[in-house]
């Protein structure tokens, strides 16, 4: 039985950029209209997530991906997608980060801190545990 024809490589990636390059309407469609409830459904998913992060790590996929992209390709794709992208994700995640970093900075600001003492003093080391302390003790909250 002969071989199935296959287009070239050039072609299909070309036609695969052009197409996915515009389909941004499409993407937000299905993002607030999913096929089903994402939470439940990632929820219901841990079994498997461990099981696949599991069968990974045993065969260091990990660390093979790592060495096969190699540390140009992090940074032409680091370079070439970042900056644009981080700008934009710091400007709309500011709300979610006074949420998630306020708690800590309040902890900070009511942490009494004991007395400086000379340098090198245990009063001094007691002084610079006591916000590690107390940030442990809300993050484990």
């Amino acid at each position: 039985m002969p071989a199935p024809k296959v287009k070239p490589l050039s072609e299909v990636a070309s036609k695969w950029m052009r197409r996915a390059s515009s389909a941004g309407a499409e993407y937000e469609q299905g993002v607030r209209n999913p096929a089903g409830d994402w939470a439940a459904s990632s929820t219901a998913a841990k079994g498997a997530w461990q099981l696949g992060v599991t069968q990974a790590a045993s065969r260091d996929a990990f660390g093979k991906g790592v060495i096969a992209a190699g540390n140009t390709r992090w940074q032409e794709k680091a370079i070439s997608k970042g900056p644009a992208r981080f700008a934009d994700g710091v400007s709309k995640g500011e709300a979610d980060y006074q949420k998630n970093v306020g708690p800590y900075l309040d902890a900070i600001g009511r942490t009494d801190l004991p007395a400086r003492g000379p340098a090198g003093s245990e009063a001094n080391l007691q002084r610079m545990q006591a916000i590690p302390r107390a940030l442990a003790a809300l993050k484990r909250r």
